[in-house]
């Protein structure tokens, strides 16, 4: 929940400066940015697109991530990407894969070079997490057993102490019937 506040509060900031929305996709000129002042901007484009990944369900997700991949554009990079990180199913490392060569290209729309920055840092997130995760369920199972193992301690302790409380009453009942 979280992971989609970020990156709808970083599309909606990215799309402030915005001169039109609902205009049609940005044409690209030379330098990879819109060909006219009064096409859609990329940051417009992407938070459209994240609108529309978030009425998908996961399978359809994974399927866009697909379609997108086979695209070399930084753009569809950057939306295979959003793809990826909208999916329960979304690797770390795949979302990584596709965004870091975006961030390093210094010659790569702003727009689209925030919004790789910004799923890098999701990912990386993601990833520290779910290391985390996996540390605390490591940790709990040695707590569960070392629990278990004084569980068993115990129990046979109880057992040695009933038998010596037994023992005991034999022995004062052995001395009461012996006088």
């Amino acid at each position: 929940m979280r992971i989609a506040a970020a990156l709808l509060a970083c599309a909606w900031v990215a799309s402030c400066a915005a001169p039109e929305p609902n205009a049609p996709p940005p044409a690209t000129g030379e330098a990879g940015s819109p060909a006219s002042p009064g096409m859609q901007t990329y940051a417009e484009d992407l938070l459209a697109y994240l609108g529309r990944l978030r009425t998908l369900n996961e399978s359809a997700l994974g399927v866009e991530a697909a379609r997108m991949k086979r695209d070399a554009s930084d753009v569809a990079r950057v939306k295979a990407a959003l793809a990826l990180t909208l999916s329960p199913q979304g690797e770390e490392s795949e979302i990584l894969e596709l965004v870091e060569p975006v961030t390093r290209r210094q010659a790569a729309d702003r727009d689209v070079r925030t919004m790789a920055a910004l799923l890098q840092a999701i990912a990386a997130e993601r990833k520290r997490l779910k290391q985390r995760v996996a540390t605390a369920a490591g940790e709990l199972r040695e707590e569960r057993r070392a629990l278990e193992s004084q569980r068993q301690r115990a129990e046979a302790l109880q057992q040695k102490l009933d038998a010596l409380t037994d023992l005991e009453k034999s022995l004062v009942n052995r001395d009461t019937q012996a006088r």
